[in-house]
């Protein structure tokens, strides 16, 4: 049984003077935050305040990189990339928002690749290696956030990275331990008292179980709760209620291996 789990969720996904989620009340309830680069959403004002508000209130923060796709949210593939063009998107990303997290007298800790980006990576080799290969890169010691038992794993461990294996709150799950695509009726989950005591089982189990019912082992260092989930804040706060009310802490994972 885990006694520690850090609750992360994906922020700064606002761009200009349009807002997506509660970001403030969001920081309340997380213990790390994985910040939107520009790329599928976001801007450097909007990095800025989301990294200030983290630091304000002990949250790391991480990079969020995704594919160049701000009208699709990051959340559409964007095939034909090469490894290099890959590994000089992510590098970019992380680069800009160490550059804000310095400016803000912040750290950023961890990176964790965005939607289409992130699940691409889970099921293509050369997609997550370029991701671990531009993280090794720019900074060794940064906390590679993978998706549990899938190849953004292994390109983990061959870049000999630091990792927190990431399982999800609102999200379903395939029988081969992959999200079930959002395109998909039931792939978001939004009633928070089934999703708080699901987050419990996950992290007392070590496990998920699939929308046909099979039970995947899985390790839990870090939850994530989507920001731009209907119902977001309400979904943390009982995910909160329910951790404490189990005598599990929950707390940042470690910027060290």
């Amino acid at each position: 049984m885990t006694s520690t789990v850090d609750l992360n969720c994906d922020l700064g996904e606002s761009f200009g003077p349009w807002e997506m989620g509660n970001d403030a009340a969001m920081i309340e309830l997380a213990t790390s935050v994985n910040v939107a680069c520009g790329f599928h959403a976001g801007d450097a004002d909007i990095m800025r305040r989301t990294v200030e508000m983290a630091k304000a209130k002990g949250v790391s923060v991480g990079a969020h990189p995704g594919y160049r796709d701000l009208h699709g949210f990051g959340r559409r593939p964007v095939p034909g990339l090469k490894s290099s063009e890959i590994e000089n998107l992510v590098a970019y990303q992380i680069g800009a928002l160490q550059a804000i997290a310095t400016a803000a007298g912040h750290k950023v800790t961890h990176v964790k690749a965005h939607g289409a980006l992130s699940n691409v990576a889970c099921e293509d080799d050369m997609t997550a290696n370029a991701i671990a290969k531009a993280i090794k890169a720019v900074d060794p010691s940064l906390i590679f956030v993978v998706l549990a038992n899938s190849k953004l794993v292994t390109a983990g461990e061959k870049a000999n990275l630091s990792m927190a294996h990431e399982v999800f709150a609102d999200r379903a799950y395939d029988d081969n331990g992959l999200l079930v695509s959002r395109s998909k009726p039931g792939a978001v989950l939004h009633d928070p008292r089934v999703i708080a005591d699901r987050v419990v089982r996950m992290v007392q189990d070590g496990a998920v179980v699939s929308v046909t019912g099979k039970v995947m082992k899985m390790r839990t260092d870090t939850v994530c709760i989507h920001g731009d989930t209907a119902g977001a804040v309400e979904i943390a706060r009982e995910v909160r209620k329910a951790l404490d009310a189990a005598g599990i802490k929950v707390a940042p994972f470690k910027t060290a291996p």
